[in-house]
């Protein structure tokens, strides 16, 4: 079976195709001018972010920053802001060399000590920081080079340094000490800049006439490549219900929408005015136990839980009936999927979970499932939970609340829930090692007793970056996935389809981990 992992010649390899494309010619704007309006599903909690790994703050501000190194389309490693990089013959050191004539949106150009006051803050607030654990210090020997200096090899750490799930953005050097959460003004070097943000309403984009392009690209790949801003304006609706969504894009008032429930595509698939977007495998339905609340910090509490759950149920009613079962972590088409720990999945098993409650001394303690509406699978899922839980004894009990909110309870609260509903979908979508960093501190999502990883997570976390082959790092995700799921430090309930839908006379929109508008334009 193929591996995802990359060795150091492939990893080189890997970066020398990301700069070929089949095109023959440099991308040029088919046409300029308009204002994109996008019908968004949820209202984003920040557009800091270096501090979120939600989707709706990741579908802005993505088109706001860049980073040092990306992913292609095919989720392959590439130089974005770096255009060139070397490791050294012993893999303890990499030197980056910087593009020139970068420029900020406040039209500062962009140097190394930029870069250094990026990786500085991401170091106190990222929110996957453990990104870094193993980097030694980072030096800036020239304005236009970087150089990161490793503890020890860690043959995944380019895989890791581009995961675009909460990117290492470069930032002014003057926000290195803004704290976390904070960084209302976003100031970047991408194709739009911002114009203003209004909570739960909207936010608006302009196109940035500073924007350099990366050259050594013809066409937009993934989240790089050669970068254009065709639009004058764009515009981020927040739109969170379904019908709504549907209807603006049906009028025009809506040019494109992220999702559009199952039950509208018949219709929509018969409008000449409309095209529709499936993305297979969009996320991974998941609920996120808190283990440092009673009574979910009792393990056989949460075995009885996850032993009552008919994922059938639940994963229709999250999508409609457009979902596949799906054990563990990974979707079955990538090469790192493994189905370790599928002995815990899909139980059904009442009689089971009331024994597992009777050993747990369960006394009818409320079971809080934290979820918001404003993305409609993360609450069906948890009201059929909820159901299910009552029906073997279990006081389950919803808390519903908007999705900025329900975020921040997960990320700064132990209190007040048991369980947090959302959907892991960049992650899965970037590999194994992007998805499984959800389960190690800092910002584990399971909420670690006393902050403190299971060395046990912790050991399979570290054999996953270290080892130096890619079958033992295989083995370790194999190994980490199974104490996961025997533990109920994550429920993955099952994947589903995600469709988003565009206007006709839009063209350049591709379906990706993000709403990319580079390289889009309005015809007229």
């Amino acid at each position: 079976m193929r591996r995802h992992y990359l060795t150091p010649f492939t990893l080189l390899a890997a970066l020398a195709l990301g700069t070929q494309t089949a095109a023959a010619e440099t991308f040029k704007c088919p046409s300029t001018g308009g204002n994109f309006v996008f019908g968004q599903e949820a209202n984003i909690n920040t557009l800091d972010q270096m501090t979120s790994s939600t989707i709706s703050t990741r579908n802005i501000a993505m088109n706001i920053y860049e980073s040092l190194m990306t992913r292609d389309e095919n989720n392959r490693p590439i130089l974005e802001l770096a255009e060139s990089m070397t490791e050294a013959p012993d893999r303890l050191t990499y030197t980056f060399k910087l593009r020139q004539g970068v420029v900020f949106h406040n039209g500062k150009p962009m140097t190394s000590a930029d870069v250094v006051a990026s990786f500085d803050r991401y170091a106190k607030v990222g929110n996957q920081r453990s990104t870094l654990d193993n980097v030694d210090r980072w030096t800036a020997p020239d304005p236009f080079t970087f150089v990161m200096h490793m503890k020890k090899v860690q043959p995944t750490f380019i895989e890791a340094l581009s995961s675009f799930s909460v990117p290492i953005v470069i930032i002014p050097a003057e926000n290195r000490d803004v704290p976390s959460m904070q960084l209302t003004n976003p100031i970047g070097t991408g194709p739009f800049q911002l114009v203003e943000a209004i909570p739960g309403s909207s936010v608006k984009l302009k196109r940035y006439d500073g924007y350099k392009p990366n050259t050594t690209f013809e066409q937009r790949t993934g989240f790089g490549g050669y970068k254009q801003a065709c639009l004058d304006t764009v515009t981020f609706r927040i739109v969170t219900e379904p019908g709504a969504r549907v209807a603006g894009l049906k009028t025009g008032e809506l040019h494109g929408v992220e999702d559009l429930p199952t039950k509208s595509l018949p219709d929509l698939k018969k409008d000449s005015a409309i095209t529709v977007l499936p993305l297979n495998n969009w996320w991974i339905q998941t609920a996120s136990p808190n283990v440092s609340n009673a009574p979910t910090d009792n393990l056989m509490v949460r075995k009885a839980i996850q032993a009552a759950l008919d994922m059938d149920e639940i994963m229709d009613a999250a999508s409609d009936g457009n979902y596949r079962l799906n054990v563990g972590f990974q979707y079955p088409n990538q090469p790192s999927y493994t189905d370790a720990g599928k002995e815990t999945y899909n139980l059904r098993d009442a009689a089971l979970a009331k024994k597992y409650l009777g050993q747990a001394g369960y006394k009818g303690e409320p079971v809080i499932l934290l979820t918001n509406k404003d993305y409609p699978p993360m609450y069906n899922s948890a009201l059929v939970m909820q159901q299910q839980l009552q029906a073997v004894g279990i006081n389950a009990q919803m808390k519903v609340v908007d999705w900025p909110t329900s975020v921040q309870m997960m990320q700064n609260t132990v209190e007040g829930w048991n369980f947090h509903f959302t959907g892991w979908g960049t992650q899965p979508a970037l590999g194994a090692l992007a998805t499984m960093q959800f389960l190690v501190q800092p910002g584990a999502t399971y909420k670690p007793k006393d902050g403190k990883d299971d060395p046990d997570m912790l050991a399979a976390w570290t054999d996953m970056n270290t080892l130096p082959t890619a079958e033992g790092r295989q083995a370790a995700f194999a190994a980490m996935q199974k104490l996961a799921l025997e533990r109920v430090y994550a429920l993955p309930f099952g994947s589903f389809t995600k469709v988003q839908g565009v206007r006709s006379n839009i063209s350049g929109f591709v379906p990706f981990r993000i709403p990319r508008l580079a390289n889009v334009a309005m015809k007229n």
